[in-house]
């Protein structure tokens, strides 16, 4: 019996497989050219296809598509307030800590703010908005040995503390 058959059967609570994972993040944006430029220009991914001021698709390293933008609800909206339901952020993992570095320094060299840095332990985290406040965080993970564990072998996720920027900003170089 596999762990994830064995975890559902002592909670009664249904599971997906290990190794499940998610997908693209379509979000809806005001302004198209204004999402790409960010996106593209900003963050570093390609534009894979683009259809009039509706829709486009961006990815890293061919896949067919990370991110969909796309104004079918949403031209020319404004965000929602604050206090109200959402997108809190989507998460966008770089392979290594070098590559958080140059996209981060990139980030920063475009006069782009960021929101946020945290060392959650487990990853180390960078926060920032996107130009139709959607919340953006650019992590990369470290390697799984190294994760703190439960005594049951569980991840603990309750800790972490400042991430020394400086520090991720030297690996840049």
């Amino acid at each position: 019996m596999s762990v994830e058959s064995a975890q559902a059967a002592e909670t009664g609570r249904a599971r997906l497989p290990a190794g499940t994972h998610i997908g693209h993040t379509h979000l809806k944006v005001a302004d198209l050219e204004r999402a790409v430029h960010f996106y593209c220009d900003v963050l570093g991914f390609d534009l894979i296809e683009k259809v009039g001021d509706q829709v486009a698709f961006v990815s890293a390293g061919g896949y067919h598509h990370h991110v969909g933008l796309n104004t079918w609800e949403s031209k020319g909206g404004t965000p929602p307030p604050p206090g109200h339901t959402g997108l809190y952020h989507h998460a966008i993992v770089l392979p290594t800590r070098k590559d958080l570095a140059i996209t981060v320094k990139r980030v920063m060299d475009s006069g782009w703010p960021l929101t946020g840095a945290s060392d959650h332990i487990t990853h180390e985290a960078i926060y920032l908005d996107d130009p139709d406040g959607n919340g953006i965080e650019l992590y990369w993970d470290r390697p799984s040995e190294q994760w703190p564990r439960k005594p049951d072998g569980r991840v603990r996720l309750i800790g972490g503390h400042a991430l020394d920027l400086r520090d991720l900003l030297s690996e840049a170089t």
